[in-house]
């Protein structure tokens, strides 16, 4: 039993800085340009038509590529996916936890700071460490907590710094940290779903759901539905091919090996390169915090990346020899 352990721990330590956790960096770093993408687009569309218009064109995406796929598991005459109706019913539940987390931010913007909703949205790695502990019985030491910490704080420290001349509401922050319950409520499901389906089709039949109900909520909110200037539907083009069906295709990959309190924990890094690129593309200004937080936020990631929560499939093996 001892051998064994040492083995998982070792097993931990030789997988910290993996393939597979390079392509989470990387579904993050190009996530990150989804800020910069949307911000393009509602030069001309509305909030729900810019969500409505990433979601179509991904699930058009998504679709075609499930062909090819499917082609190939005929092919190679592997096991198809089969989708019952408990699944359905969860894929729909991912959807609606999806929407109502986009719908809970974006009306959080109306009623307080943007800093402050940032502040309160990037909350989400507790509660999706605190779902896994509580619900799937997912194990996080020390260091992941003290890495968790870290990284909440050096998220914090931008917010800090950009909401010391605003004015705050209570609602808005209440609506905001909201938000992050059920997104961090969604990535818990999507954690589950992924131990029976593939990526692609967890984007696919979530993000159609999703489709609907934002085409729901547009047609009723805003005049406009879909862009004119070719350099709006390029950034469209973009937000759904790159952000969401390459990037989030990669996180929910790797949910499979990671636990959803770990990659949300990296998501943290998104607003930081985000500043980055924005510094770059629309001449903002970076400050002293955000150099500060940047080395907060790597530091508690690397804390995080050590230990043993961030993973999964070892913690479980573990488990199962235990029992045994």
């Amino acid at each position: 039993m001892v051998n064994q352990h040492n083995l998982s721990l070792n097993s931990a330590k030789e997988n910290s800085f993996s393939p597979a956790f390079f392509s989470l960096l990387l579904g993050i770093f190009i996530s990150s340009f989804a800020a910069i993408f949307t911000r393009i687009i509602e030069n001309e569309l509305g909030p729900a038509a810019t969500i409505f218009n990433r979601y179509y064109i991904a699930t058009i995406v998504l679709f075609l590529w499930d062909g090819i796929r499917q082609d190939k598991i005929d092919n190679l005459s592997q096991q198809p996916e089969v989708i019952n109706l408990k699944d359905w019913a969860v894929f729909l539940l991912s959807s609606v936890l999806g929407t109502t987390n986009f719908f809970l931010w974006a009306l959080s913007l109306t009623q307080t700071s943007v800093a402050n909703s940032n502040l309160f949205h990037n909350l989400t790695p507790i509660f999706a460490t605190l779902g896994g502990w509580l619900f799937f019985h997912q194990r996080f030491d020390y260091k992941f907590l003290l890495g968790l910490v870290l990284a909440i704080i050096g998220s914090a420290t931008i917010a800090f710094g950009d909401s010391l001349e605003t004015v705050n509401s209570l609602i808005g922050d209440a609506l905001a940290l909201l938000s992050a319950v059920f997104y961090a409520l969604n990535y818990l499901i999507r954690e589950q779903l992924r131990s029976k389906f593939s990526a692609t089709t967890i984007l696919l039949w979530s993000g159609l759901f999703c489709g609907c109900f934002t085409f729901v909520l547009a047609l009723t909110t805003e005049r406009q539905l879909f862009p004119t200037a070719w350099q709006t539907w390029l950034a469209v083009i973009c937000l759904a091919v790159l952000c969401h069906v390459i990037a989030q295709g990669l996180l929910i990959h790797n949910l499979k090996q990671f636990s959803s309190g770990f990659i949300t924990l990296l998501t943290l890094l998104e607003p930081l390169l985000t500043a980055l690129f924005a510094s770059v593309i629309f001449a903002e200004k970076l400050t002293v915090l955000n150099g500060v937080a940047f080395f907060l936020v790597l530091t508690g990631i690397y804390l995080a990346k050590l230990s043993k929560g961030s993973q999964k499939l070892a913690g479980e093996e573990e488990t199962s020899a235990e029992v045994a």
